[in-house]
C-alpha cells in the first residue's frame, strides 16, 4: 500500500480539502475534527444530548427488518446493544445504486465498520455500531440504475417519479442474462457475482429490501446495521422540526447565514438551501414543497394545503414528508446516538454548512469523517508501470501533462520551455525599465516584441512535444492505456467501477484487502495493490 497527499489528487472540493488539512479559515463550520482523542467529549456531549427514548422505536424497526434475512446473530445482538445507553452509532449513507454502483459505496461503509472497532479499541466500556443509512426516498433514479465494470455498462431500463426504494426489480431478468454472458457461470467467483445479485435483485418485491438483502450478504459478517428510514414511526420523532420547517424555515435561514460566510472566504457552497427542504411522498411521487402566499403546493401536482391542513397532514402522515440533502441530516443525528458521520468529499462539503442549523436546533454536530479514497492496481499494470519507469502518483497528472512530463524524463533534449520563457520575461523588464527612464513610447512596440517573441517560442515547444510524442509513440500509447485502466473516462476509479470487476477475480479475499488496508483516520489517497 502507497499513500499519496491529497493535495496532489485534486479530488477534494476546496472546503473538505481545508478541513483535512485542519485550515483555520474552516474552523467555524464544524465541532470537533475526526481525531480519535476527540471521541471521548464527543461521546459525554452525545449522551447529554440524545433523548434515550428514540432508541425503543429505532431498535424495534431493525429488529422487524432483520426477522427477514438469515444469518443475523450478529445483527441481532447489536440491536439489543443499541437499546442501552451506553451504545453509539457512526454512520453512512449512500444511494441504493444498482448492484452497489461505484466502489466508493464500498470504502464508505468499511470506514463506519473500522472506525466503530478502533473506538471500542479505545473506549472499551461503550459500544459501538456502524448504520449505513439507506437513501430509499431518493427519487432521481438516473443515477443509480447501473454500474459498470472498465469493459461494460450494466443498465436497467426503468424510471420512477417517487421513491426509488419503492421500484420493483423483477424486471431485472434481463440484466442478469447479461451478466451470466459477460461474467461467465464456471469460476467460483463468477457464481457468487451471480447469486448475490440474483438472491437480492429477483427475490424481492422492492429496491429497499433487495439492497439490504445484498449489502447484509457482504457486510452483515462485520457487524454493519442497515437502516431503512421511509418509516412512520421513526418520522413520528421529528413531527415537530418538520411543521417548524414548514413554518419558519429554519434551515433555509441558518444555512443561508453559512453559505454568506463561505463566500466570504472564496468558498462556493455545495448546496443552496430552498425555503422548505421538504418533499412530499405519497404513492409513486416525490415532489417538492412550496409555500406561494399562504398555501402549501406540492410542485407538479395538484395538492395544495393551508397551514392548519399541512400541519394535520405532518401529524397523520409523517411517512409523506421526506427529508431532502440538507434536512436529512438532522433527521439522521435527531434519531441515532450517532457520534461521527463517513461520507464523501462533496458531502461533506454540505455538512459544512450545516453547523449553525444543528446549533438553532440544540442538536450536537458529529465528527465528520473524509472517507478513503483508494486506487486499485493490479500486478499487471504495477509490472507495465515499472517497465515504462513511471510511478502511481504521476498518473494523477492531465492526459497531457502526463505525457509531457514522461517525454521529460525519457529524452535528453530539454522540452520544457519554461526556463527559456523565464529567461525572455526577464530582459524584457529590464527593457522596459530603461524604456521608462528615456522614452515611454517604446512601451507598446516592446510589450508586442515580448508577445510575438514568447509565442513563438511556444509554438517552438508544441512541435517539439509533437515530434518526441511521434518519436515515442509507441511508450506513449503503452502509457495512455495505463491512464485509462486506471482512471476510466478520465475519473476516479471509485466513482466509475463495480466491485465486480475485482470481486471476479479475488472474490471475498478483495472485501479482506480492503478491510485490512483503509484506516478512518488515514487523511492521504490509498493505492493498494492487488
Amino acid at each position: 500500500m502507497k499513500l499519496i497527499d491529497s493535495n496532489i489528487t485534486k479530488h477534494l472540493p476546496k472546503i473538505t480539502l481545508d478541513y483535512v488539512n485542519n485550515d483555520s479559515s474552516v474552523f467555524e463550520f464544524y465541532g470537533r475534527d475526526n481525531q480519535l482523542e476527540n471521541y471521548q467529549d464527543q461521546i459525554l456531549d452525545k449522551k447529554k444530548n440524545y433523548n434515550n427514548d428514540f432508541r425503543k422505536p429505532l431498535t424495534d424497526l431493525l429488529a422487524s427488518n432483520y426477522k427477514k434475512v438469515p444469518e443475523n446473530s450478529f445483527q441481532n445482538d447489536a440491536i439489543n446493544k443499541l437499546k442501552n445507553s451506553n451504545t453509539f452509532t457512526v454512520t453512512t449513507g449512500h444511494q441504493l445504486n444498482l448492484f452497489t454502483g461505484p466502489l466508493y459505496f464500498f470504502y464508505k461503509i468499511i470506514d463506519a465498520i473500522n472506525l466503530c472497532k478502533k473506538l471500542k479499541h479505545k473506549y472499551p466500556k461503550n459500544e459501538f455500531i456502524p448504520i449505513y443509512w439507506m437513501a430509499s426516498e431518493d427519487h432521481d433514479y438516473k443515477e443509480i440504475n447501473f454500474f459498470k465494470t472498465n469493459n461494460k455498462k450494466f443498465h436497467w431500463d426503468v424510471s420512477t417519479k417517487g421513491a426509488v426504494g419503492h421500484l420493483e426489480p423483477s424486471s431485472l431478468d434481463s440484466l442478469f442474462n447479461e451478466m451470466i454472458d459477460f461474467f461467465g457461470n464456471e469460476s467460483i467467483n463468477s457464481k457468487k457475482l451471480l447469486k448475490l445479485f440474483k438472491n437480492a435483485y429477483l427475490n424481492n418485491d422492492n429496491l429497499s429490501d433487495a439492497t439490504f438483502d445484498l449489502v447484509h450478504s457482504i457486510f452483515g459478517r462485520h457487524g454493519l446495521l442497515i437502516l431503512n428510514p421511509d418509516d412512520a414511526k421513526l418520522k413520528k420523532i421529528i413531527c415537530a422540526d418538520v411543521i417548524d420547517e414548514i413554518k419558519n424555515n429554519n434551515c433555509y435561514n441558518n444555512v443561508t447565514q453559512t453559505n454568506k460566510s463561505l463566500v466570504n472566504i472564496n468558498i462556493k457552497p455545495q448546496v443552496n438551501p430552498r425555503e422548505i427542504n421538504l418533499f412530499y411522498l405519497k404513492n409513486n411521487l416525490r415532489s417538492r414543497i412550496q409555500r406561494v402566499n399562504s398555501v402549501y403546493k406540492v410542485l407538479e401536482t395538484d395538492f395544495s394545503f393551508s397551514e392548519n391542513q399541512i400541519i394535520n397532514e405532518i401529524n397523520n402522515f409523517p411517512e409523506r414528508f421526506s427529508p431532502n440533502v440538507l434536512f436529512r441530516p438532522f433527521f439522521q443525528e435527531k434519531i441515532l446516538p450517532n457520534l461521527a458521520y463517513v461520507g464523501g468529499g462533496s458531502e461533506i462539503a454540505y455538512w459544512l454548512q450545516l453547523k449553525n442549523f444543528f446549533i438553532s436546533k440544540d442538536l450536537l454536530f458529529p465528527i465528520l469523517v473524509v472517507r478513503n479514497s483508494v486506487l486499485l492496481v493490479s500486478q499487471k499494470i504495477k509490472k507495465k508501470c515499472k517497465k515504462l519507469e513511471i510511478q502511481i502518483p504521476n498518473i494523477f497528472k492531465n492526459s497531457n501533462e502526463l505525457s509531457v512530463f514522461y517525454l521529460s524524463k525519457i529524452v535528453k533534449e530539454e522540452i520544457d520551455l519554461t526556463s527559456l520563457k523565464k529567461s525572455i520575461n526577464d530582459n524584457f523588464n529590464k527593457l522596459y525599465e530603461f524604456s521608462l527612464k528615456t522614452d515611454k513610447s517604446f512601451l507598446g512596440s516592446l510589450k508586442a516584441q515580448e508577445i510575438k517573441q514568447l509565442k513563438g517560442i511556444e509554438n517552438l515547444e508544441k512541435k517539439l512535444i509533437k515530434a518526441h510524442k511521434k518519436k515515442h509513440k509507441e511508450k506513449i500509447e503503452r502509457l495512455k492505456l495505463i491512464k485509462e485502466e486506471l482512471f476510466p473516462n478520465n475519473s476516479l476509479q471509485e466513482r466509475e467501477i463495480n466491485f465486480s470487476h475485482f470481486y471476479l477475480n479475488h472474490g471475498d479475499e478483495f472485501i479482506d484487502i480492503l478491510m485490512d488496508n483503509l484506516n478512518p483516520f488515514e487523511n492521504k489517497f490509498l493505492v493498494i495493490s492487488l
